[in-house]
């Protein structure tokens, strides 16, 4: 969020510049980052952070990407509950990038189990394939030939994750079935369904 509403409890990346200003950062150059801002003005912040002019930034999650300094050691996210693991992945990524040793801190009050999931998951890797998988699980897969980007997919009989196996050992059977062109007659049929008892596949 950039500004306040009240519909919203955040606090705003302008507010928050503020007070960091006239606060604990009074003494160093601070600068403020988000999505209002026009490319030109974005990119002079951007840069005069790169070069340590700029000792701290404020910024909403338009620095998920688009951010290469070295220097850069610590990250704060607050109200870290509201991002999804992706996106946390992707902003905790842009720390690090150097030699020196770096920290990022998430602080947030997940009211929802998965949402608790989700923090203690970024406490415990760095590896973005295994937050990829772990998402997955979370959310779910969305449609494979629809819109829908997360949630539960229409499978009947198996779940694409924990069957993963069984599906591919199904998958390469019905494709060796068209390229024979059998269970054309009923023994071929109970061969074939056999075949799938011992994957463990319902159908």
């Amino acid at each position: 969020m950039i500004d306040e509403t009240e519909k919203s409890d955040l606090r705003a990346a302008q507010e928050g510049y503020e007070q960091l200003k006239k606060g604990i950062f009074s003494r160093v150059k601070i600068g403020l980052v988000h999505g209002r801002l026009d490319s030109g003005e974005r990119e002079a912040v951007m840069k005069a952070f790169a070069r340590g002019e700029i000792k701290a930034l404020v910024a909403t999650s338009v620095i998920e990407v688009g951010v290469d300094n070295p220097n850069a050691t610590v990250m704060v996210i607050e109200n870290a509950e509201r991002f999804g693991l992706s996106q946390l992945h992707q902003m905790r990524g842009r720390i690090g990038r150097g030699s020196k040793a770096s920290e990022c801190f998430l602080f947030g009050e997940p009211k929802t189990v998965e949402g608790q999931k989700r923090l203690r998951i970024m406490t415990k890797t760095r590896d973005g394939f295994v937050i990829a998988e772990e998402d997955l699980k979370l959310r779910g897969p969305g449609e494979f030939l629809g819109t829908k980007q997360s949630g539960t997919p229409l499978f009947k009989y198996a779940d694409p994750l924990a069957d993963q196996e069984s599906l591919l050992v199904a998958r390469d059977m019905a494709a060796e079935c068209l390229r024979e062109k059998w269970l054309t007659d009923r023994t071929e049929w109970e061969v074939f369904r056999r075949h799938l008892e011992d994957c463990k596949i319902q159908y």
